[in-house]
């Protein structure tokens, strides 16, 4: 395991519930990462005891989710879920399931997990419980489900998204069956809340193998978002060069869908997915600006500036980097660092000023809109004397 080993507070966690005669191991996603030489991220602990057994043994413990067994155990400010042995029952909805008996055999819990390298447990001695080869699977960087993968996805239609979004983080491939399991069950996916859908997106955008989307977009598991079409899976690769950030990303994506008429308007795609407001506004002007012909003045670039912002500019025009291995943004990055002006907040006179000269209503914004596209294409001339002049003078 690549000398990763779980902090003192979690090995506590077990050692004690051990020591009052429980069965306790590590499960899950620290175990696979574990496995994989990599720290993880959260410590799950599954345990023969039932809740109200794991809240006797840790009196400070909090009742997190007592129908499905989750108990979250505190220690020294620390937290870590620990959850009794369970089976569960059918999914109506496609995504929990009608009902949860808690069991005392880690095999039958290990049973309803989604993936064989997520359904291995780790003892406080060190030894592993892999019912299903999940080791070997890590081994051999397979994705394969735990028995029929066309049940896993009827029992919970998000674990589709899950696969191809281990896929791409991980690197691993997914094996034949599960990948046929997927398309026969992808219909479900329009099962899902789509804040859901947006999340396993999200965050496979961003991985350093984006183009895994392609993947997830032929196999129809976007459909109820997207029209018919394929996306330019050579593009989709170079998002991979954009800032491993959520609003470049969907940009570039965004940008990419269009092109392929995927979608007709970025707004509607966005919002259809529950992104927050700022994330459509960046993703849909940067398109926006992906859209129009490449400045080639700063005039004409500190325009944009000024209609769009410096964090939308900045967003389009690494996209039209990452995808044309143009150095738009370094020509940006020029601009912003000359200091020159593109926005009222920069400009030598301000509106009192105006207002002590005489204008009055529309005025002082006509003349201030004046002013800041005269001081754009004249940087130098930004100074207020020079401009309160200029007001003087174009008001005679």
């Amino acid at each position: 395991m690549a000398n990763v080993k779980p902090p003192k507070y979690v090995r506590q966690v077990l050692v004690t519930l051990q020591g009052r005669g429980y069965p306790a191991y590590l499960v899950g996603g620290c175990v696979r990462d574990m496995l994989l030489g990599m720290r993880p991220q959260d410590w799950d602990i599954c345990t023969g005891a039932l809740p109200e057994q794991i809240m006797e043994v840790f009196p400070d413990s909090r009742p997190t989710g007592l129908r499905h067994g989750t108990v979250t155990v505190l220690v020294d400010s620390h937290a870590v879920e620990v959850t009794t042995f369970r089976t569960e029952g059918a999914y109506a909805d496609h995504r929990h399931p009608d009902m949860v008996q808690f069991v005392g055999d880690l095999t039958a819990d290990l049973s309803r997990r989604d993936f064989t390298m997520n359904a291995i447990a780790l003892s406080a001695d060190g030894l592993l419980a892999d019912p299903f080869g999940g080791a070997e699977d890590i081994r051999r960087q397979l994705i394969r489900c735990v028995g029929n993968p066309e049940e896993r996805f009827e029992e919970d239609a998000l674990r589709m998204f899950r696969a191809l979004r281990f896929s791409a983080r991980l690197g691993f491939t997914v094996d034949l069956f599960t990948m046929e399991g997927i398309r026969a069950k992808a219909p479900l996916a329009a099962c899902l809340a789509a804040e859901r859908v947006r999340e396993e997106v999200e965050k496979l955008l961003l991985t350093r193998s984006p183009e895994t989307m392609f993947t997830l977009i032929e196999l129809g598991l976007l459909s109820s978002y997207l029209r018919p079409g394929l996306p330019d899976p050579a593009l989709l690769r170079r998002l991979s060069r954009l800032p491993r950030k959520a609003q470049p990303r969907w940009a570039g994506f965004c940008r990419i869908l269009l092109l392929a008429g995927c979608i007709d308007s970025v707004e509607g795609f966005l919002s259809s997915l529950r992104l927050d407001n700022a994330t459509i506004r960046l993703a849909a002007d940067s398109c926006a600006i992906l859209a129009s012909p490449l400045p080639q003045r700063d005039l004409d670039r500190k325009r944009w500036l000024r209609q769009y912002g410096v964090e939308t500019v900045r967003c389009a025009l690494s996209c039209y980097d990452a995808f044309t291995g143009g150095h738009e943004s370094r020509e940006l990055r020029r601009i912003l660092k000359s200091g020159e002006c593109f926005s009222l907040r920069h400009l030598a006179v301000s509106g009192d000023d105006l207002t002590a000269l005489g204008l009055r209503g529309r005025a002082v914004g006509e003349m201030l809109d004046f002013l800041l596209e005269y001081v754009m294409e004249y940087p130098d001339n930004n100074r207020r004397e020079l401009l309160l002049a200029l007001c003087a003078g174009t008001e005679e």
